[in-house]
């Protein structure tokens, strides 16, 4: 929540809204950190902070599934870079068991199970290490978003609050 504290701290003149977005994109806050910043902090209605937190959260996906295979073969070219990307994708491997058998139901509990390491961000790049294709890896990796969405919401306001949201 600090990350998110401070780059909102240093955006006063743009919208709440567009502060919620910009915090969903960032890949360690992802919607986990926006949603409740956005209702705590950013004081939005639950389902506008809910709205524009998938909404960031999904802006980087289909550059990340398009752009990692080139952008990684031609960085992996210098060691440092090819390090960092024979980590990540080993991170990325290890974390994603259920990811290989079972495709889109494990993309998708891989990104919708908040939890460390896993979201919209590693999902991308499981979805690249695991040859799905881009439609299905971008349905697949939005289901999740919202399945993550609506889990961080009822851990934020509870289970009352968000009932309450639709009357």
């Amino acid at each position: 929540m600090e990350i998110a504290q401070f780059i909102a701290d240093h955006l006063r003149n743009v919208s709440t809204d567009m502060v919620t977005v910009f915090i969903a994109m960032l890949p360690v806050a992802e919607l986990r950190g926006a949603i409740p910043w956005a209702i705590t902090l950013g004081d939005l209605p639950v389902w506008r902070a809910v709205v524009f937190s998938i909404i960031g959260n999904m802006i980087p996906i289909p550059f990340i599934l398009i752009l990692l295979g080139p952008v990684s073969n031609y960085l992996s070219r210098w060691r440092v870079f090819d390090r960092f990307f024979q980590w990540l994708f080993a991170r990325t491997r290890k974390r994603s068991n259920a990811l290989e058998k079972y495709e889109a139901l494990g993309l998708i509990l891989f990104v919708g199970i908040p939890l460390p390491i896993t979201g919209a961000w590693t999902g991308s790049v499981a979805a690249f290490l695991f040859g799905i294709p881009l439609k299905r890896s971008l349905l697949y990796i939005f289901i999740g978003v919202c399945m993550s969405a609506t889990i961080v919401t009822l851990t934020s306001v509870g289970l009352v609050g968000f009932v309450g949201m639709f009357r």
